[in-house]
């Protein structure tokens, strides 16, 4: 008896009404479900009774690829509907497409995502045809809320549209044929008995082709499931799920929006589900304080009612009560279309009134696992650390208080920060050392429930059976996945650090050398050497003073700023103090590290001293790499690389780069410019000398440059200003204009303008100063 071949749109109550009823009729010997072959043995698992909705959460790694699919199930799933009424009904069930592993699928992030946009073009035409905004809206309009009357030859009748003369890519070829061996298999096997096929409209067409054209052969022999291959890790693990991660609107590739909806319509029908819909949205927004009269209500009804007559719908559908709900309650213009016109996120801006219409659609249902679900080694794990280390849940939530000096709560915060950088919800630090040198010795944490708790165990089960294993591969994976972002890569590195640096595996040490040596920009590359110079030199509290892997990455860090810094070109470029920073950074992994990592000081003065001398580099890189030198030549005897300061102040006299200069040598020779003789008189001289067109344009980088020094040292500074001008006072004082600099600048240029009008016209003597009664003339 040939197989009866059912093609649904994944999570559709029409399809899985269609799916339940077909079965009992037919009673079959076998009912074959699109789904992951290797759960096959596991079914039983699967149908232990489970509070839906949960899904089927599948994981492969290898050295090349990270993978992670889900198959979810609802109660009104045709795929679902599919095993739990073909076990009801006495018929043997099974999976019949490849593992979610396979290359195959590794495009899908979940397998019941329905391919829209592999038929788009017949969908557009449906779409006009129609007077419909997009395939949700048609198909409601054409399934959900007719009568089953005749359902089963419109879906087919639908999915042959679609399906057209398209030709699927190679990896739904594959696919296909792999399904349509077990179908022939079936059929061998069930003799007269019937076969029911339950897969996606799209492949429905194509297995019915495959199987009809199979002549003889091996047909009647069960497809081998393909083996893990080796060197993979991962596996297939129950998860519960929630119709948030289940909803279009929250970004899921789904065909249907809207859960809580189409929940309510698998259970009460179109009628009761609409009625549903309104009270939920209503209840809402009154519960959020947002006033949502009688009339209002009175008004969306009608308005729903109205729009499904317009629009031939017996009963109202989700976008009939919607947009009356729309037009009774958003009173004023929208800046963005109505979600349900479209798909996909909400988009930013959407009105309030409207995201609440949407969150009463989606739902706030969670699944639940039956307690003899099998779970991964991870989820033991965890569960047993946080025991051991009294960090488990207490009704309400807890704060969790930790001293980092305590070799114990230095253990409890390792475990937390590997939750944390698993992402498993409920864990959250509100306080802590942000990076290696902050003087902070205490953590606070936030430890509480969370419905997606477990969800997030199971899925992370997949990166290793416990906690520093799974996140020493979730941090390898990041440093895999920053290519040249040097940045990231410095927040990968704190994270290792928090979570225990000895973590990381040679491998992946080895990346992280090979990727500074690599990284193009100055900028980050100097962040990241702060990062690691910081935990290198000072971190004992978190165990990474003098760690080898650290001090590989200070070594690739600084070797490579100074690579960069000689090739930046752009004379006139603003200061930038990002690489300036950089500069500084290797300045001082030299000065603290250079010693036991080996780092060459000579040959770094000589790079400075070229980039100090090259007028085509950038002014802020040439003062940094003058101050490079002239702060490290004082402990490099004999190394003859530094020019003499106050010439080189002199030099670097030009209005429109000589506050960038400044920056730059301030920022890695602070100290020095206050101790020599001589180099603050020539800077007083410097500015005092611009004349005050000069002086307005170098005065941004200026006081850019002049920030570089704490206040304590601003007032050092003003004082010998003062004193080189035989005047009293502070000069603290001196730092405390009663107007912004800029506006005292903007002045002086004025009157300056001023005097020379006045002088042009006659009205002033070189040796008469103008009167205010002259000037407000």
């Amino acid at each position: 008896m040939p197989a009866t071949f059912i093609g649904v749109r994944h999570h559709s109550p029409a399809c899985a009404r269609l799916v339940g009823a077909t079965i009992a009729a037919l009673r079959p010997a076998h009912v074959l479900v699109e789904g992951p072959a290797d759960m096959n043995d596991r079914i039983d698992e699967l149908l232990l009774g489970h509070e839906l909705p949960v899904a089927v959460f599948s994981s492969y790694r290898d050295a090349e690829r990270h993978q992670g699919s889900w198959a979810p199930f609802c109660s009104y799933s045709p795929e679902w509907v599919a095993l739990s009424a073909g076990r009801a009904a006495g018929a043997a069930v099974r999976f019949i497409d490849l593992p979610s592993w396979d290359k195959a699928l590794a495009r899908l992030e979940n397998r019941y995502a329905d391919a829209e946009h592999r038929y788009s073009d017949v969908v557009d035409r449906l779409l006009a045809a129609f007077a419909v905004d997009n395939v949700d809206t048609l198909w409601d309009h054409l399934f959900e809320i007719e009568p089953d009357d005749g359902l089963a030859e419109r879906l087919d009748t639908y999915f042959d549209l679609l399906r057209g003369e398209t030709e699927a890519g190679a990896d739904d070829t594959a696919r296909e044929a792999y399904m349509a061996r077990w179908v022939r298999a079936a059929v061998a096997d069930a003799g007269d008995r019937p076969v029911v096929v339950v897969t996606g409209g799209f492949h429905r067409p194509a297995l019915i082709r495959l199987v009809a054209e199979a002549t003889g052969g091996d047909d009647a022999a069960w497809p081998e499931v393909p083996a893990f291959p080796d060197g993979a890790v991962g596996g297939s693990y129950l998860v519960p799920y929630s119709f948030r991660r289940l909803d279009a609107f929250d970004g899921y590739q789904s065909g249907m929006p809207s859960p809580e909806y189409y929940q309510r319509l698998w259970e009460h029908g179109p009628e009761l589900a609409a009625t549903h819909l309104v009270e939920s949205v209503v209840g809402r927004l009154r519960a959020r304080k947002q006033p949502v009269s009688t009339s209002d209500l009175i008004a969306a009804r009608t308005a729903a009612t109205g729009l499904a007559l317009v629009r031939g719908h017996r009963h109202p559908a989700r976008t009939d009560v919607l947009d009356g709900l729309a037009s009774a309650l958003v009173n004023e213009a929208l800046d963005v279309p109505l979600p349900w016109a479209t798909r996909g996120r909400l988009s930013e801006g959407t009105h309030p009134a409207v995201v609440e219409m949407i969150a009463a659609l989606s739902g706030t249902r969670v699944g639940r696992l039956h307690p003899d679900t099998p779970l991964p080694p991870l989820v033991h794990h965890a569960t047993a650390e946080l025991e051991r280390q009294d960090l488990d849940h207490r009704p309400g939530g807890r704060d969790v208080k930790l001293d980092l000096t305590a070799d114990t709560d230095r253990s409890r915060s390792r475990t937390l920060h590997r939750l944390r950088v698993l992402h498993i919800p409920g864990f959250v630090r509100e306080h802590g050392p942000a990076t290696g040198v902050d003087a902070v010795l205490d953590e606070r944490w936030t430890v509480e429930p969370h419905e997606q708790q477990l969800t997030a165990l199971i899925e992370a089960g997949s990166y290793g059976a416990t906690l520093d294993e799974a996140a020493a591969a979730v941090l390898a994976e990041r440093v895999r996945a920053a290519d040249r972002d040097v940045e990231q890569l410095a927040g990968t590195l704190f994270d290792a650090a928090l979570c225990g640096i000895d973590m990381l595996s040679d491998r992946v040490l080895d990346d992280i050398a090979r990727m500074i040596g690599t990284a193009p920009d100055l900028g980050p590359l100097g962040q990241v050497l702060d990062v690691t110079l910081a935990l290198w030199r000072h971190d004992r509290l978190l165990g990474t003073a003098r760690s080898a892997p650290l001090a590989a990455a200070i070594a690739a860090a600084a070797d490579r700023v100074l690579w960069l810094a000689e090739g930046v070109r752009g004379g006139s470029a603003p200061a930038e103090p990002r690489r300036i920073r950089a500069l500084a950074a290797t300045r001082d992994a030299i000065v603290h590290a250079g010693a036991v990592l080996g780092l060459d000081r000579d040959a770094a003065l000589a790079v400075a001293g070229r980039i100090a001398d090259d007028r085509d580099a950038p002014p802020d890189l040439r003062g940094a790499a003058f101050g490079f030198g002239w702060s490290l030549e004082p402990a490099a005897a004999g190394v003859t690389t530094r020019r003499d300061p106050v010439r080189a102040v002199r030099g670097a006299a030009a209005p429109e780069s000589v506050g960038d200069w400044l920056a730059g040598l301030f920022a890695l020779a602070r100290e020095e410019v206050l101790h020599a003789t001589g180099v603050l008189d020539v800077l007083d001289e410097l500015v005092a000398g611009f004349g005050d067109e000069d002086f307005l344009v170098a005065l941004p980088a200026l006081r850019q440059a002049f920030a570089y020094f704490p206040p304590r040292e601003r007032e050092t500074i003003a004082r010998h200003v003062l004193a080189r001008r035989g005047l009293a006072g502070s000069g603290r004082a001196l730092l405390r204009l009663p107007v912004g600099a800029e506006i005292v600048a903007a002045g002086t240029v004025l009157d300056a303008r001023v005097d020379a009008v006045l002088h042009r016209e006659g009205l002033l003597s070189a040796d008469r100063p103008a009167e205010p009664s002259e000037v407000e003339q």
